[in-house]
């Protein structure tokens, strides 16, 4: 029983940790745009050989 004593805060520090990164890509707005990432897709306009130097 005195390993929960460490496992119960690390969980919460993990998950606090999780949840804070999910909040900051919210924030910093990454999803804005997921119907333009589909139809990019599906989309035939796309480069299948990129530049080479």
């Amino acid at each position: 029983m005195n390993i929960l004593t460490y496992l119960i805060p690390i969980s919460l520090i993990l998950g606090g940790l999780g949840l804070a990164f999910f909040v900051f890509t919210l924030r910093s707005n990454q999803y804005d745009d997921p119907e333009g990432d589909a139809q990019r897709i599906l989309s035939g306009e796309y480069d299948d050989h990129p530049k080479q130097d």
